[in-house]
C-alpha cells in the first residue's frame, strides 16, 4: 500500500475507533457499565456490531479505556490549575468552568461507576485505585494558599474547605442539571462563595 494511502487508513481507523468511544462514553455514562451493550455502541456509533469488533474486543475493554482517559484527563487539569491565567481565585474558577461543563461530566460519571458498581473490568479497577482524591485536594492546597495570602479565600486550613467544595461539585455532578434547569457551569460564582472570604 503507497504511503499515502496507509496514512489515510490509520486516520480512518483513528477516526472510526474515536467515534465508537465517543457512542460509548455517552451509553455509559447513561446506561452504566451493566446497561451498555455492544450492540448498542455500535448503533449510536453508526456502524454495524461487526465493524466494532474490529476496533475493541468488547465493552469492557471500551470501558476500561474511557476509565482510564477520564482520570488521565483529571490528573492533567488539576496538575494545570497553577497555570491558567489570573489570580488563584480566577484559576479555581476557571478549573471548575471545566469540570462542570456537560462533556467532562460523562467522564466523571464513568468513573463514578467504575468506583461504585460491581462487575468493573479489572483493567478499570486497578486504574481507579491508582487515583486518590486526596491527591486532588493536596495539589491544590498551593493555589489556596496563595489565595489566602492574597486575601482572596477564608483563612485557616485549607483542607477542609477544599474537601467541601470538591464534595459539592461532586455532587452537583451526579445530578441532572438540564432536568432542574440549571447549568452548573452558570453558578460557578454561588459555588466559589464556600472557599472565600
Amino acid at each position: 500500500m503507497p504511503r499515502v494511502g496507509r496514512m489515510q487508513a490509520e486516520q480512518l481507523h483513528d477516526e472510526r475507533k474515536d467515534q465508537i468511544k465517543r457512542a460509548a462514553l455517552k451509553l455509559f455514562a447513561e446506561k452504566g457499565l451493566a446497561g451498555t451493550k455492544m450492540s448498542m455502541i455500535a448503533e449510536e456509533a453508526g456502524i454495524s456490531q461487526g465493524l466494532s469488533y474490529r476496533y475493541f474486543e468488547s465493552k469492557d475493554e471500551i470501558f476500561a479505556l474511557l476509565v482510564e482517559e477520564a482520570i488521565e484527563e483529571s490528573q492533567n487539569a488539576i496538575r494545570d490549575i497553577g497555570t491558567l491565567p489570573g489570580s488563584p481565585l480566577d484559576q479555581l474558577r476557571a478549573f471548575m468552568i471545566r469540570l462542570l461543563d456537560e462533556n467532562h461530566k460523562q467522564y466523571f460519571l464513568i468513573v463514578q461507576q467504575a468506583l461504585t458498581s460491581e462487575g468493573v473490568p479489572s483493567k478499570a479497577r486497578a486504574a481507579i485505585e491508582r487515583y486518590s482524591p486526596q491527591d486532588t485536594i493536596e495539589q491544590m492546597i498551593p493555589i489556596f494558599v496563595r489565595g489566602q495570602l492574597e486575601g482572596q479565600f477564608a483563612e485557616g486550613d485549607p483542607y477542609k474547605p477544599l474537601l467541601l467544595f470538591l464534595s459539592v461539585v461532586n455532587g452537583l455532578m451526579l445530578q441532572d442539571a438540564k432536568a432542574l434547569g440549571m447549568d452548573w457551569a452558570q453558578e460557578v460564582d454561588l459555588l466559589m462563595n464556600i472557599l472565600t472570604k
